[in-house]
């Protein structure tokens, strides 16, 4: 079982780390007008956690051997068919909201910084 929630973890990290590095990108793109950097860094992020969700959603019902997860456990660490879609959707599942609460608080943070900068009039 730890096999399979560390694959998960490295295989939610890594596509969130994508994530943040182009939102990253956006608002240093945007530097210029801090309050306009960190909203739209507060709208990504807030779109980045509802992605999250829904793929929390979606991995309840979607067939264990279609997941990135699956391809990436060895053979050996692979739970048996008759329990792998309850495993691997329960253990997807957890860590995409897990995932998704840490984007939320970024979001919020960010969101706070934006409301900050309006309130000093940057």
């Amino acid at each position: 079982m730890d096999d399979i929630r560390r694959v998960a973890y490295e295989i939610v990290l890594r596509a969130c780390g994508f994530g943040s590095l182009t939102i990253f990108c956006i608002m240093i793109g945007l530097s210029f007008n801090p309050r306009v950097s960190f909203q739209s860094g507060g709208v990504l992020t807030t779109l980045m956690t509802l992605i999250l969700a829904l793929k929390a959603y979606e991995a309840r019902t979607k067939p264990y051997r279609r997941t990135e997860m699956w391809l990436y456990l060895p053979k050996e660490a692979r739970p048996p068919a008759a329990s792998a879609q309850q495993i691997t959707s329960t253990v997807m599942r957890e860590v995409y909201l897990t995932f998704a609460l840490w984007t939320s608080v970024t979001a919020i943070c960010l969101w706070g910084a934006a409301l900050f900068f309006s309130f000093i009039g940057l």
